[in-house]
Formats: structure tokens, sequence, C-alpha cells
């Protein structure tokens, strides 16, 4: 992973209508080329995310898990979107066995679940999403909520990584919902 000039984003997601809101804001800073890691235990709630980011955008039909499949293709926007899921390898060389290769291009964004399954082979991450566990509060059940921080890995992921923190700011919400009219000069 390159050197990063700005600290990672870390966030906490209460439930799934608290991902699908960030996964609405993250969707519109993906942009063609990126390789996007997603890292977190089994249940860590990569796949919603996947699936939120994809609603987001607007796609209507089923998403579901590529653990067996290895990649689920959806195309969203006539932009390509892969996402991979490597849990299942024996041996990092089957990303190449299995030709995915091809799939990492400019013209698409690839998803990536459990990228260290092909280690040396997968290309480097523009951006790493991790997901964890985490209790809202206390007497909260164990798996209730989820931590999830995002990391720039090059260039082209600091400047997706800088879009998506500045459109949580309120300047920006307020800017990109309803133009804040200016302070009126009369009292």
């Amino acid at each position: 992973m390159s050197q990063q000039s700005s600290p990672p984003l870390s966030h906490f997601l209460a439930d799934e209508v608290a991902t699908a809101d960030f996964a609405r804001k993250l969707a519109v800073c993906l942009h063609p080329g990126l390789v996007v890691y997603l890292e977190g235990d089994l249940g860590a709630g990569k796949t919603t995310l996947v699936r939120a980011l994809l609603r987001a955008l607007g796609h209507k039909g089923p998403v579901k898990s590529p653990t067996y499949a290895l990649v689920e293709v959806y195309v969203v926007s006539s932009l390509y979107w892969y996402h991979f899921d490597f849990y299942r390898f024996n041996h990092p060389e089957e990303f190449v066995d299995a030709g995915l290769g091809e799939y990492f291009r400019n013209d698409s964004v690839c998803l990536v679940e459990w990228p260290d399954k092909a280690v040396g082979f997968v290309p480097a991450a523009d951006l790493v999403i991790s997901l964890g566990f985490e209790r809202a509060g206390a007497g909260s059940d164990p798996g209730e909520g989820r931590r999830i921080e995002l990391c720039a890995g090059s260039a082209e992921g600091e400047k997706c990584l800088n879009a998506f923190r500045n459109s949580l700011t309120p300047t920006a919400a307020s800017c990109s919902v309803l133009p804040v009219a200016p302070p009126s000069s009369s009292s």
C-alpha cells in the first residue's frame, strides 16, 4: 500500500439502515478503475455493504455473495461492477488459474472480499474498507453494530476518500441537497 497523506476514516454503523445510508454517500465517490478491498470476518457485512452500494446506484436485481461463483457481475449505467470473493481459495495462484486478472480494468470498479487469499496476484487496492463487529453501547448484543474504516491505498484512493470525507461535512451535505440562502441584511 502506498503512503497516505490523510488518516483513515472510521465510522460506527448501528444497523443495516445506517449501512445503506453510508453506502449511498460512498457510491457516488467510487469511479471506474478503482480496486476496493473489503476486509472483515465472516458475517461482518461485506456483501451487505456491496448490496447497499449497488442499490444506491440504482441496481434493482439480486445482489448475492460471490463465495461459490468467485465473481458476480453487475452493470449499472453502463459501468461494470465486479464483486469478488476469494474466501474459498486454497492457494493465491488460483486467481491466475481462474483468469480473474482480465476483470481489473480502467472501465470497471472491482470490489474484492478476502484479497489476502490471492496476495501477490490480485491488483493492489486503491481503497481498503474494513468492517468489524462493535457494540453500540453497554448491554447491546455483541454483533449488533459495525465499525467501518476506509483507508486509501493509492493516489486515486486518496482522491476517493477525500471526496467521501468532504461529502460527510455538514456544509457539503447542505450544498448538495438544498442551497443555503445568504443571511438577510435587514433585521
